[in-house]
């Protein structure tokens, strides 16, 4: 601004304690909100020079932290003149005061705000009675102060470390404590009383009897000595109390004042006369009272409490009712017909230590006694528990029977076995009451079999399989044999590369040598495979019988029960599943396997539904990533393995999924792991039990900046998106988020695929990862050896296939989604055999990573490129997989390619930081990304200059 103007200034405190500031030039226009940020905080080097103030269209929203910089603090351009309301200006003198205070501590915490539920604050002493509004102001700028960051917020936290008293607010803080009693309970005026007053309640001998309760005073410098104060003593006014020390007598009106609290804490005074002595002799249900609530009270007030020993565990003791199983089932093979199987059992209630049988407990409930001794033992049965009591034996009268299902999760997320049986709650918790399993032995022993693969018994390897199994994968086939002993579904989850195909068709073989095939068995898997499929069946085991059901000649309505009937093994594919529903309902088959059973993660789709809706004597899921991004993904498999196990994908949602992917919850992680640990097998490579003797895998990342291109269409597509979003729904907004996304990394690959161009001999410049790719494979075919390139987008791959056939690496082959099977069988056929020349079987395979990710075998490839990220490192790696695996004789280069400055660096960054839960159970999805706020976008999305190409 090069002319002199005069700028009038106003400001007003909002409700909520932030300010409106408002500008307008000589009286009568008012400025512009931008203009007005940049004349006030043209110094301001935290909020950008005002770029970071919020605006409005009536004006400038300031915090109390920003308001109290601007009126204490002023820095104004010389060549602007300013004048100022009469609100503004006083605003300016209060913040002088309080910034006069702050300097000489003349401060105190506001014993009123305190109560209110948040901390607040008061000066010390006033010289001038301080405005209505300047309390608020106050209390907010240093909640900022001490909830930020800097020395003040690093001095708070020290404080309330020392003091824990500070940190309690609202209904925490006791309605008796006097404001100097506070003040000293939080350390912040010292306390020169030389004792405490202190209670003691002592048990009764029996449930019946009395309870006796005692006051002391304690000895602040020795708490081991203790005065008895008789009950004559209260009323005495200090001197005459010869058992006192005489330090003390000069105090002895806080005693009274703590005396005085005791009568108003203590519910049983309200019905005594004015002026009593305090009672000494309790029944049963005032020691409840006394043990539950007024102990916390007088505590809360300032007064110390000595309870039983007891007392701490009895009332965090979590009731348990015990469904104890009765000890003759079991017994025989025939007793278990899968999940659903029924079983009798007969209740048992376990509080601590004592065990009650229902009469007993029956009993109790009639006696209707708050604490009871029973069998030595003190027990609480609170009004909660008595009602979960109630209406427990109400819901079950008449039952005696639970499903296997049931006493599996009764079983598995009981405590861990280490931990306290007594499974103890925060104490601000009510008691809740769940219900636990006792197993007889012989669901012990099963259970025992199911949680460890030591003890299930090893089936031979069958005499028809063409081939030596090795020890792990005959243990995985034998694995899925016992759990089709008791009908239980089986996941086997081994890590890519491991033959999890070889050990699905050795349980085949296995079946049939033991004559349990009267009907066929059914494989569902994606397309892509199937021709993998119906090679491996032939190469491993030529007897069993195999009807492929694909294609457009496939057998139809009457025609497919003739077709099938005699053959071992029924192969089709996820789409058919439910396209051919009326064909395959018709059959109860021996069993029903889904390969990369992660096609049915999504429950909702006609697909999952479809394939869950088949009838079969045993249900086996294969895939390397049970969980890709939800959780939800595990419900949608086990639901087909073992229906209702874990109960209806709501209550699922509720328990587990929502608090384990909002916050990480650790014991409900472990939980779920429990739960489905019996009927998951995962083994991974690296396994020192595989032995499998695989040669290295070597990972690089190849750094690359972007084009002057691509940062400029970088640059546009993020502004783009933040001019929308602002004003966006949130469903709109999330969309916006995720095809921006999209975009941003189509552009890291080529600015073409973003400009729907083709490309050109010369768009090999336009991006310095394609220049890189082309460098990289000149130097693997300078070797002759063969590569994968893994790509999410079709477009990029028809790129590549284009560019690279041009510069002469041609045959290029290219799988994504919409190859034909017969296409896709004769390309990797041609790929993987090593009888012929390059020319002829092509070296370089392009892939997009959905369609060629999973269920392929490419060993001939030793170089595997991923040219986008797609930021899950289970699906990466299982992409990867591909050509680590058994038959690969060579070591793997894996080179993950990276834009540097762009998000893919930063999410890379993330991840490289970040354990992923997938780890534990879930994995990592871009939908995260879409629910940060806009300042953690711009800090995501926004291009590093120093990283990008300039050149024209």
């Amino acid at each position: 601004m090069s002319k002199v103007m005069t700028l009038n200034l106003d400001a007003k405190q909002m409700a909520d304690g932030t300010f409106l500031i408002t500008g307008k030039e000589s009286y009568e226009h008012p400025i512009d909100t931008e203009e007005l940020a940049r004349i006030l905080f043209a110094w301001d080097e935290k909020s950008y020079y005002g770029t970071f103030i919020q605006k409005t269209d009536e004006g400038l929203v300031l915090s109390a932290k920003e308001a109290f910089t601007l009126f204490s603090n002023p820095k104004w351009l010389s060549h602007v003149t300013y004048s100022f309301s009469d609100t503004y200006q006083e605003y300016n003198q209060t913040a002088q005061l309080i910034h006069r205070s702050l300097a000489n501590r003349a401060i105190i915490p506001d014993l009123l705000q305190w109560r209110k539920g948040r901390p607040g604050w008061k000066l010390k002493e006033q010289d001038v009675a301080l405005p209505s509004y300047a309390s608020l102001w106050l209390s907010l700028l240093l909640e900022e102060m001490m909830f930020g960051e800097g020395e003040v917020a690093r001095a708070w936290e020290q404080l309330q470390s020392h003091f824990p008293a500070l940190t309690m607010t609202g209904e925490e803080l006791s309605p008796h404590l006097r404001e100097q009693e506070w003040l000293q309970s939080i350390g912040w005026l010292p306390d020169l009383t030389p004792f405490r007053t202190c209670l003691q309640i002592t048990e009764a001998e029996d449930t019946f009897g009395d309870w006796s309760l005692q006051y002391y005073l304690q000895d602040r410098e020795k708490p081991d000595q203790l005065f008895m104060i008789e009950p004559s003593y209260f009323t005495v006014e200090g001197g005459s109390l010869a058992d006192i020390p005489e330090a003390w007598r000069e105090h002895w009106s806080r005693f009274l004042n703590d005396l005085q609290k005791c009568k108003e804490i203590l519910p049983w005074y309200a019905a005594r006369e004015t002026g009593s002595t305090p009672l000494t002799q309790l029944n049963n249900e005032q020691a409840w009272l006394f043990l539950t609530s007024s102990s916390l009270q007088l505590v809360q007030a300032g007064i110390h409490v000595f309870l039983p020993a007891w007392w701490e565990q009895v009332r965090r003791i979590k009731p348990r009712l015990k469904a104890k199983v009765s000890s003759s089932v079991g017994t025989s093979r025939q007793s278990f017909l899968g999940i659903s199987q029924v079983m009798d059992f007969e209740w048992k209630l376990a509080l601590g230590p004592v065990e009650l049988s229902e009469d007993e407990f029956e009993s109790l409930l009639k006696q209707k006694q708050r604490l009871m001794k029973i069998r030595g033992h003190w027990v609480q049965l609170t009004p909660d528990l008595f009602q979960q009591l109630q209406e427990t034996l109400k819901k079950n009268r008449g039952k005696q029977h639970l499903s296997l299902r049931d006493v599996m999760k009764l079983h598995l997320t009981a405590t861990p076995e280490g931990q306290d049986a007594d499974t103890l709650l925060d104490t601000d918790e009510p008691y809740s009451l769940s219900v636990e399993v006792e197993l007889n032995k012989q669901l012990l022993d099963l259970m025992t079999q199911l949680q460890g693969m030591t003890s299930i018994p090893l089936s031979p390897q069958p005499a028809t399989f063409r081939g030596t199994l090795r020890k792990y994968q005959l243990e995985g086939s034998s694995w899925l044999l016992f759990l089709r002993r008791f009908g239980l579904g089986a996941c086997l989850a081994d890590d890519m590369g491991l033959g999890k195909t070889v050990q699905f068709i050795t349980y085949l073989l296995q079946l049939k040598e033991n004559q349990e095939t009267q009907t066929p068995s059914l494989l569902i898997c994606p397309t892509s495979v199937i021709g993998n499929w119906q090679k491996e069946l032939e190469r491993f085991a030529p007897t069993l019988n195999v009807y492929i059901h694909y294609g457009n000649h496939r057998k139809k309505r009457e025609a497919f029960l003739p077709a099938v009937d005699g053959t071992d093994l029924v192969i089709t594919s996820y789409a058919l599943s439910h396209l051919d529903e009326q064909e395959l309902s018709g059959i109860q088959w021996n069993t029903i396997c889904l390969d990369e059973a992660q096609n049915i993660k999504n429950a909702y789709t006609k697909q999952a539904s479809a394939v869950r809706d088949l009838r079969a004597h045993h249900h086996i899921a294969l895939t390397g990533t049970p969980i890709e991004n939800r959780l939800t993904e595990l419900w949608s498999i086990f639901d087909f393995l073992n229906p209702g196990y874990l109960g209806s994908l709501g209550e699922f949602n509720q328990r587990f999924v929502i608090p384990i992917e909002r916050d990480q919850n650790k014991e409900l992680i472990a939980q779920v792991q429990r739960l489905i640990q019996p009927f998951l097998l995962r083994r991974v490579k690296t396994d020192p039990s595989i032995q499998l003797d695989l040669p290295e895998k070597n990972e690089q990342k190849e750094y690359v900046p972007l084009t002057a291109e691509q940062g400029a269409l970088y640059e546009t597509t993020i502004q783009e998106m933040f001019a929308r979003v602002e004003n966006s729904t949130a469903m709109e907004r999330r969309g916006l988020i995720l095809t921006t996304l999209t975009r941003l990394k189509q552009l890291c690959d080529h600015p073409a695929l973003i400009l729907n161009e083709v490309t050109t001999a010369d768009d090999v410049q336009r991006s310095h990862k394609l220049e890189r790719l082309l460098e990289l494979i000149g130097d693997i075919r300078h070797k002759g050896e063969r590569c994968l390139i893994f790509t999410q987008y079709i477009a990029m791959g028809s790129m590549l296939q284009r560019i690279l056939t041009r510069e002469g690496y041609g045959p290029v082959f290219f799988l994504n989604g919409s190859t034909k099977k017969e296409k896709r069988d004769e390309m990797i056929e041609l790929f993987q055999d090593s009888t012929l020349t390059d020319q002829e079987r092509g070296a370089i395979f392009i892939l997009s990573l959905r369609a060629g990710g999973t269920g392929l075998n490419l060993t001939e490839a030793n170089h595997v490129i991923h040219l986008d990220r797609w930021w899950n490192p289970a699906v990466e790696n299982q992409a990867t997989d591909r050509a680590h695996r058994i038959g690969q004789k060579r070591n793997v280069h894996v080179y993950k390619f990276i834009s540097l400055g762009t998000i893919e660096e930063r999410i890379d960054e993330m991840i490289d930081r970040k354990q992923s839960l997938s780890q534990q159970i879930v994995g990592n999805s871009e939908n995260w990304i879409t629910e940060l706020t806009n300042t953690e976008l711009r800090e995501l999305f926004t291009l590093r200059h120093d990283w990008m190409d300039t050149r024209g």
